[in-house]
C-alpha cells in the first residue's frame, strides 16, 4: 500500500496530519479496551505502513481521557478462557505481531499517553519510539493480576531495555502501577506534559521528525531494533553499512548544499 490516506478502519480512528498518522482506540466509555477484531487491524495497518510512501512519523493518541485499558474482560478475556491451546497460542502470536508490526513499520512511532496505560495498552507505548506522558498518567502491566506470566508481548525482552532490569522485574512480578513521575525518572516517558498538551506536543515532536530525513529516520529505527542481538564489534560494522547507504540518499547531498549555501535543507525522503 503506498497511500494510506484513504485507509477507513474499523475498529480504530485514523488521521492524517500532513505526513504524521495519528491513532487512537475508540471506546472512550470504557477507557479504549481492545478486541481481537483491533488488534488485528492494527497489526495489519502497522504492518501496511512499511510500504506507504505518505507516513513518515505515528502518533498514537488517546481518547477521553485513557490511552488503553488493555484486553477487553468480556470480548478477550472471557472467550480464551473456553479455549484450546491451538487457539491460545493462536492469539498469542497475533498479539505479538503487533509489536512485531510495530517494530519492523519503519516509521517513528511517538505515544501520548494519557490516564490510564495498563496491559496491553502499557505494551503498545512499551512499543513505541517515544512516549510522552501526563502527571497523572499510570502505566500498569497487569497480567499477573490475572493469573499470567509477565512475558507477554515481548515484554521481558524490551521493557528491561528502556528501565533497566530490576525495575522491569519489579512491575511484570507485582503487577502494580507505575506512577508518571517513576516512569520519567526512569526514561519510560521522555517527557511529562499537561493533559491538555499531550497530544499536541506528540504531534509537534512527530512532525519535526518527519521533517527530517524520514529514508534515513527508518534505519535508524531498524539498527535500534537490531543492535541489541549485535556484539559492539558487529554494531558497529552494521553502522558503517547502513550510513553509507544513507550517503547515497539526495537528502544528505540536499544537506551538503544547504550547509555550502548556508541555508536549511530541505529533506523530501529520497
Amino acid at each position: 500500500m503506498k497511500s494510506m490516506a484513504s485507509l477507513e478502519p474499523k475498529y480504530f480512528r485514523w488521521q492524517m496530519q500532513g505526513r504524521v498518522a495519528v491513532i487512537r482506540l475508540d471506546r472512550p466509555e470504557r477507557k479504549n479496551p481492545l478486541t481481537f477484531d483491533s488488534y488485528a487491524e492494527l497489526r495489519d495497518t502497522f504492518r501496511a505502513m512499511a510500504y506507504a510512501e505518505d507516513v513518515d512519523a505515528v502518533v498514537f493518541a488517546s481518547n477521553g481521557g485513557n490511552f488503553c485499558s488493555g484486553g477487553d474482560v468480556h470480548e478477550i478475556i472471557g472467550p480464551l478462557v473456553q479455549m484450546d491451546m491451538k487457539g491460545l497460542l493462536a492469539f498469542t502470536r497475533m498479539t505479538g505481531d503487533l509489536v512485531k508490526a510495530m517494530l519492523h513499520c519503519h516509521k517513528p512511532i511517538i505515544a501520548a499517553v494519557e490516564g490510564i496505560c495498563v496491559g496491553a495498552g502499557a505494551i503498545i507505548a512499551m512499543a513505541s519510539d517515544l512516549r510522552l506522558g501526563t502527571p497523572e498518567t499510570k502505566t500498569g502491566f497487569l497480567f499477573t493480576r490475572v493469573g499470567l506470566a509477565g512475558c507477554d508481548m515481548g515484554a521481558c525482552a524490551i521493557l528491561p531495555r528502556i528501565i533497566g532490569q530490576g525495575r522491569a522485574a519489579d512491575l511484570l512480578y507485582t503487577g502494580r502501577m507505575m506512577s508518571a513521575e517513576e516512569g520519567y525518572q526512569w526514561g519510560f516517558f521522555n517527557s511529562l506534559h499537561p493533559a491538555s498538551e499531550v497530544e499536541a506536543q506528540a504531534l509537534q515532536l512527530a512532525q519535526r521528525i518527519a521533517a527530517g530525513p524520514t529514508f534515513a529516520n527508518g534505519i535508524t529505527k531498524t539498527q535500534l531494533a537490531h543492535e541489541w542481538n549485535m556484539s559492539p564489534e558487529q554494531a558497529i560494522e552494521a553502522e558503517a553499512q547502513a550510513q553509507a547507504i544513507c550517503m547515497q540518499t539526495q537528502d544528505f547531498e540536499r544537506a551538503y548544499h544547504a550547509f555550502v549555501n548556508k541555508g536549511k535543507p530541505v529533506f523530501e525522503g529520497n
